[in-house]
């Protein structure tokens, strides 16, 4: 199918380049992956790896970090606001390929607000006694997403300010977090026998962890949506995402160690969705569950905030390339202030409506399967246009494809409601970008996009 050669450059008209700092960017990536990693996934990943699952993030790590060598390529080629949803234009040109991946990635971006958020609510729980916690959690949740909301709306500067300052409390209250609780830890907690909390520690398992782990670090992507604004995109865009997945390397893997030196594993699984809190109380009693409590509402608060900056800059880029339909609905503004409003208010669907664990699962299969989706267009369709190593973008696929399989596998004998709501999901979306395909397709094959 011939696409049409006027389709244009898709810079976002909103984009003000040289707004976002490096240090900007990276406080962006950081605070998503901090916000959705360590504090939501911790005790849904010792669920699948047991006492493993510090090393499940490390693994996750390497994954990743095999990744990211794709996004960085593709980041220094094609900076832009709209990040994946370019590098698949890009690759797979103007169609339903680019819209159906991109669409699973935007859906799994809103999905870790989602997640976070309900995080959030599940922290403060420890500290507010509202009961009951069924109905509060989605509340606090849904709290969250609305000041997230007027932060976004407010401009990138209100954005990287909020993101400087948070990043700074979060990197410092879990650096002495974890410095605290390793000095505290017994080493007895390390080597507890996970068959005695009803874990079966299998290799599927593990690597079924790992996938969940990614979920921790796939924040980074969120620093592709800031290449329209950063400073000097085609470096620092791919700069700021290693320095990003360094640090928080670092940090999860401190954090995991401290968690599984201060707590069995059943007391783990027992706090699944609160454990960096219980993890405090044996080294600090009340003051270390407040002190890891403030520092989850830091962390998840700005781990929203910059999703919602990143999932909607991805979704006005779609717009802008017809990939999905726009209305306004009367609402005054620009079509990136309306794709906020689509976001959050998708996102606080979402958190009213779904638990943790779920929302980790449906986040984890889209991510991975778009994920594959990046690496296979770089490889194939790219690579007269772009200097890169095979070797390593064949290996991140790989690994994709491995984790993403043991994933659907334990996923499908524990939760296969999950699995049927993810494939239901996969399946509108590529039915809806076949149908929107046709509307611009005209009569001898071109296509007005």
């Amino acid at each position: 199918m011939e696409t049409n050669p006027n389709n244009g450059d898709h810079r976002s008209p909103e984009d003000t380049p040289g707004t976002l700092t490096l240090i900007g960017a990276v406080s962006l990536g950081t605070g998503v992956m901090i916000g959705a990693g360590i504090f939501a996934l911790t005790g849904q990943t010792a669920r699948l790896a047991g006492d493993l699952f510090p090393v499940a993030f490390v693994a996750a790590a390497v994954v990743v970090s095999l990744s990211a060598y794709s996004y960085v390529k593709l980041s220094n080629a094609y900076p832009s606001s709209g990040g994946v949803a370019k590098f698949l234009h890009e690759a797979y040109g103007p169609g339903a390929a680019t819209g159906v991946f991109a669409i699973l990635m935007y859906v799994s971006m809103v999905i870790s607000q989602s997640l976070v958020a309900r995080t959030f609510g599940a922290y403060v729980l420890q500290i507010v006694d509202l009961k009951p916690v069924s109905l509060w959690v989605p509340v606090l949740a849904v709290g969250l997403l609305a000041v997230a909301f007027v932060v976004n709306v407010a401009g990138n500067r209100a954005i990287e300010i909020s993101q400087r300052s948070m990043a700074a409390i979060k990197i410092i209250g879990l650096a002495l977090f974890a410095v605290g609780g390793l000095w505290f830890a017994s080493a007895g907690n390390f080597i507890s026998d996970s068959t005695g909390a009803g874990i079966d520690t299998s290799p599927v398992g593990f690597l079924a962890a790992v996938a969940l782990a990614i979920l921790a670090y796939k924040g980074f992507t969120t620093i592709t949506n800031s290449g329209g604004d950063i400073v000097d995109p085609h470096r620092n865009t791919g700069r700021a995402i290693m320095i990003a997945l360094a640090v928080c390397t670092v940090v999860y893997l401190a954090i995991a160690a401290a968690v599984a030196g201060n707590l069995t594993l059943p007391e783990i699984l027992a706090a699944e969705d609160f454990s960096l809190a219980e993890a405090a109380r044996p080294a600090f009693g009340d003051f270390g569950v407040w002190f890891t409590v403030v520092l989850a509402i830091v962390a998840t608060a700005s781990g929203v905030m910059a999703s919602i900056f990143a999932a909607s800059r991805l979704l006005a880029m779609l717009t802008r390339m017809k990939q999905v339909p726009h209305w306004n609905f009367r609402m005054p503004g620009t079509v990136r202030a309306h794709t906020t409003v689509y976001t959050v208010a998708f996102a606080m669907a979402l958190a009213a409506t779904l638990d943790l664990s779920r929302i980790a699962a449906l986040g984890a299969i889209y991510y991975l399967i778009m994920d594959i989706a990046i690496h296979w267009g770089l490889l194939t369709k790219l690579r007269t246009r772009i200097d890169f190593n095979p070797v390593i973008v064949v290996a991140a696929i790989v690994l994709d494809v491995v984790v993403l399989a043991a994933f659907v596998w334990v996923t499908a004998s524990t939760d296969a409601l999950s699995l049927c709501v993810a494939g239901a999901g996969i399946v509108l979306i590529i039915a809806g970008q076949r149908l929107l395909m046709r509307s611009h397709t005209r009569s001898d094959g071109t296509m007005d996009m």
